[in-house]
C-alpha cells in the first residue's frame, strides 16, 4: 500500500543539501548503507534513486528486492534537523527509454563521463518522523509504563 509523501518531505527529499542514507539487504539479510545523493521524488509521488555502478551491492540488493518482495529503507536528514524514515518497495527499474535517457543526460551533465546503470522507482509505503521530541511522545503514548523507576518517582 503507498503512502503519500508530505509536500515538506518532497522538498527535503529534492534539496541537494539533505543527507540521504539508503538501506537495502542482501542474500543473507545482512544490511547495506550507503549514502546516496541521487534520491529524489518523482512527479508521480514515487522515489527515484540513480544507480551508477551496475555491480554495486546496492544495485544487486535492489534486484533481489524486486525478485524476492523485500523493502527498502531511506532516511533523510535536513539541514534544520529534520529526519524521517521512508520504507518502500522498489516496484520497477528504468535502464533505457524516455525516463532513463533524462537522467542519462542529465547525471553526464553534472558528473561528466560516468554511466547510469538504471532509474530505481520506488514506492514509498510507511513514512516515519524520526525527529526525537516526535518519537519521544508518540513511544510515550503507546507504552506510558515504559519509564524509569527514577522518572515515575518524581511525577508522584
Amino acid at each position: 500500500m503507498a503512502d503519500q509523501l508530505s509536500e515538506e518531505l518532497i522538498a527535503l527529499l529534492n534539496d541537494q543539501q539533505t543527507q540521504k542514507v539508503l538501506a537495502t539487504v542482501d542474500e543473507n539479510g545482512a544490511p547495506h548503507v550507503v549514502f546516496k545523493q541521487s534520491i529524489h521524488v518523482a512527479e508521480d509521488g514515487n522515489i527515484h534513486y540513480l544507480e551508477l555502478l551496475e555491480s554495486s551491492r546496492t544495485n544487486r540488493n535492489l534486484v533481489r528486492a524486486i525478485w524476492f518482495d523485500r523493502k527498502v529503507s531511506i532516511v533523510v536528514k535536513g539541514a534544520d534537523k529534520q529526519s524521517f524514515q521512508i520504507k518502500g518497495q522498489p516496484i520497477e527499474v528504468h535502464v533505457t527509454g524516455p525516463l532513463f535517457e533524462q537522467h542519462y543526460a542529465s547525471v553526464r551533465q553534472k558528473l561528466g563521463d560516468v554511466d547510469l546503470a538504471g532509474v530505481w522507482v520506488i514506492e514509498p509505503q510507511e513514512v516515519i518522523n524520526e525527529h526525537f521530541l516526535i518519537r519521544k511522545a508518540d513511544e510515550e503514548a503507546k507504552h506510558p509504563l515504559f519509564r524509569h523507576l527514577d522518572r515515575l518517582a518524581k511525577t508522584t
